[in-house]
């Protein structure tokens, strides 16, 4: 999951960066409202926004508005100050999914994170499966036929992305959109070994056929394939 976070508090962006990182997510961060509208209306694949209202430079509202104008689905989460009823009336009318008063706890911000999440991929449930294939975001554990499967941080995050999109066209620079922050220099040859480690742990996870139909790489020409695997589908 890939977040962008407009807060011109410096020390409340910091604890949402540890926060969010250490759940997982891949999270990048702007201090103004020019900024984090130029960065929405970038080819950057978001999942998530969230907004604090009082930016500098380009209200938070403003940037919420012209994000919509766009007709960008993009999940909004707001934040606002305790007592800014009408703000946060404004920002949901305008288009916001959720909002959260200041002060919050970090622990409920990352719980309404993966409910705007999951609304945002039509489930109910925080556990993407596919086949015998599970991925627990929350407790960041993937698992096949409920035995364990030891993948590094980089690994977890192209599975939740792969099974995210199951059944869906995904390029290698749709890939490094959603793992890699801004400043991260990921080259697509280093997607291809990232999916060709991930795909061997699958299989050494007694999965000999995994369920790879519909994740689509760019990887097809560099990555060998057992005869009995299922293909990649190929990307655009």
């Amino acid at each position: 999951m890939r977040i962008l976070i407009a807060e011109d508090d410096q020390v409340l962006a910091d604890a949402l960066l540890r926060s969010l990182r250490a759940a997982g997510a891949v999270v990048d961060h702007v201090a103004n409202g020019s900024e984090a509208d130029a960065a929405l209306m970038t080819n950057h694949e978001f999942d998530l926004l969230i907004l604090d209202l009082g930016l500098p430079r380009m209200h938070g509202l403003e940037v919420l508005r012209r994000l919509r104008s766009r007709s960008s689905p993009l999940p909004v989460l707001i934040l606002t100050a305790a007592d800014s009823v009408e703000e946060r009336v404004k920002g949901l009318d305008l288009g916001a999914d959720d909002y959260m008063a200041k002060r919050f706890s970090l622990q409920e911000m990352e719980a309404r994170v993966r409910a705007l999440t999951r609304r945002s991929l039509g489930t109910t449930t925080n556990v993407l499966r596919h086949g015998p294939l599970t991925y627990d975001p929350v407790g960041r554990m993937a698992s096949i036929g409920g035995e364990v499967v030891e993948l590094s941080g980089r690994e977890l995050g192209l599975l939740e992305v792969l099974l995210q999109r199951a059944g869906r066209l995904v390029s290698k620079d749709q890939l490094v959109e959603h793992l890699c922050e801004w400043g991260e220099e990921v080259s697509n040859n280093a997607i291809e070994v990232y999916v060709h480690r991930l795909r061997k742990k699958i299989e050494r996870g007694r999965c000999a056929s995994p369920p790879c139909a519909g994740w689509a790489t760019a990887c097809r020409r560099s990555i060998r394939r057992r005869p009995e695997c299922p293909p990649l589908a190929a990307a655009r």
